[in-house]
């Protein structure tokens, strides 16, 4: 795997081996962190960011509800990461900036209060292949419905992509791996289908294309609205509804989606084969749209700019 040698802090591009923290540092003994993760894309024009400004925006709808006060607005951080792709020597790669509190070491604070100390800031980037692995993006995935009940928005906001909400998706994705699937599906409280350890989901019955609401304790995936838009784009009918959980044994097509597993295939769930135990034709159809977006060989739906070009460091937008 190959990292970029630069990482981007509070508004200067420093050398990895000196992004360190003090172990004293709030996040570290209480989570108070907020990411996002962003993929790269080696295009037909050139390395260009998918939906970077959304992307960003959501990283600071995230620091807003945990009250924490970034120090540079979404168009700074934006064009740090450019600036920070165009001296990572990577034409492909994922992106993950950061804001967490830290430590003031020469006025230390300790305690679950955390308005006593700083907000950080970084940008990182490095190579990253498919997530749930090269084959599985036609293959598919054999997964498990967790014993883990997902968080609920009222305890853990589910809106915002928290490092502490991880804790819950470690547990989620532990379990999967120990018993032998690639991933997990967590259902949320009421015992409806939330969303597996770092993806959304959906389900294809009859031709529609069906997805658990966003009230339902999910994170608002990117990945998750471009599909959406895409399907609605290709005729196909969306349906945002509850999903219980033995639907999911009885649907023609199930998928992941998110930055990193991209729209991968679902080919059992608790060993019930799903369909034909192998990618279905509506789930091809998706994949073949997005990622002819993401290499820039046709425009989003409705012309929306979904990549920024990163090759000269200069922001373009892709023309079908």
């Amino acid at each position: 795997m190959k990292v970029s040698p630069k990482v981007w802090r509070n508004g200067e591009i420093i050398n990895w081996d000196d992004a360190r923290i003090h172990v004293m540092s709030h996040v570290v003994h209480y989570g108070s962190s907020v990411f996002e993760g962003i993929r790269c894309y080696n295009t037909s024009q050139g390395p260009a960011v998918f939906r970077l400004a959304e992307h960003m925006q959501r990283l600071l709808n995230s620091a807003k509800i945990y009250r924490m006060e970034p120090r540079f607005n979404r168009d700074q951080i934006t064009e740090a990461t450019l600036e920070l792709l165009g001296e990572s020597g990577l034409d492909e790669c994922y992106i993950r900036p950061v804001i967490f509190r830290g430590l003031d070491e020469e006025k230390p604070a300790f305690g679950v209060n955390p308005f006593r100390n700083p907000v950080e800031h970084y940008i990182a980037v490095w190579e990253w292949g498919k997530y749930l692995g090269e084959e599985a993006l036609e293959t598919g995935i054999d997964v498990c419905v967790s014993s883990w009940t997902r968080i609920t928005s009222n305890s853990m906001p589910a809106m915002a992509k928290a490092g502490a909400n991880y804790m819950n998706s470690q547990l989620i994705k532990m379990e999967a791996i120990l018993n032998g699937y690639a991933e997990g599906i967590a259902l949320d409280d009421r015992g409806y289908v939330s969303e597996g350890s770092g993806e959304n989901i959906f389900m294809v019955n009859n031709g529609k294309l069906i997805t658990p609401p966003l009230g339902a304790s999910i994170l608002p995936g990117i990945t998750r609205d471009s599909v959406v838009q895409i399907a609605r784009d290709l005729g196909i009918d969306v349906v945002e509804t509850t999903v219980q959980r033995s639907a999911l044994y009885l649907a023609d097509e199930l998928f992941f989606t998110g930055t990193a597993a991209e729209i991968t295939p679902i080919r059992s769930v608790d060993k019930i084969t799903v369909g034909e135990g192998k990618r279905g034709p509506i789930t091809e159809k998706l994949q073949d749209e997005f990622f002819k977006i993401i290499r820039a060989e046709r425009a989003a739906p409705d012309n929306a700019e979904w990549l920024t070009f990163v090759d000269t460091g200069e922001k373009k937008t892709a023309v079908a």
